[in-house]
């Protein structure tokens, strides 16, 4: 780990993993498989990786509180990321990671991040995410 990048936890947490970027939101529902963790939507750049396991980064999602719903089922099929990481505070994000934390003890830290924080992400491998919202890379 070489660099540290300060964010904001929304969602506390801690997760370590491989990092999964891009630059376009993602709309969860029918665009996140929670039976496997992959990326169904075609269109999106990310299209057919597995984000389970994974910390995600994106700069927000698309849609609405499907969201919730289908990180939810994720999260009980073992199939989330294991963290996310984004630009803007999504209530959708959190509510997910909430709820999930209440229901099956098993919650995914959600952090937010400056748009000039994604640029340090560039090239780089795998991240650690702790509770205070911190990110080495």
């Amino acid at each position: 780990m070489n660099e540290l990048i300060q964010g904001r936890a929304i969602v506390a947490g801690e997760a370590e993993g491989p990092l999964l970027v891009s630059a376009t939101p993602l709309s969860f529902w029918g665009a996140y498989d929670p039976a496997t963790g992959e990326i169904i939507d075609r269109r999106h750049p990310l299209s057919g990786r597995i984000a389970a396991g994974c910390v995600l980064v994106l700069p927000g999602t698309i849609g609405s509180s499907t969201t919730t719903a289908v990180l939810l089922e994720a999260v009980r099929r073992g199939t989330a990321p294991s963290a996310i990481l984004t630009s803007e505070a999504d209530t959708f994000l959190a509510l997910a990671s909430i709820v999930a934390g209440e229901m099956y003890g098993r919650s995914f830290p959600v952090v937010v991040l400056d748009a000039d924080q994604f640029t340090k992400l560039s090239g780089t491998n795998r991240v650690q995410v702790h509770s205070d919202g911190v990110v080495l890379t």
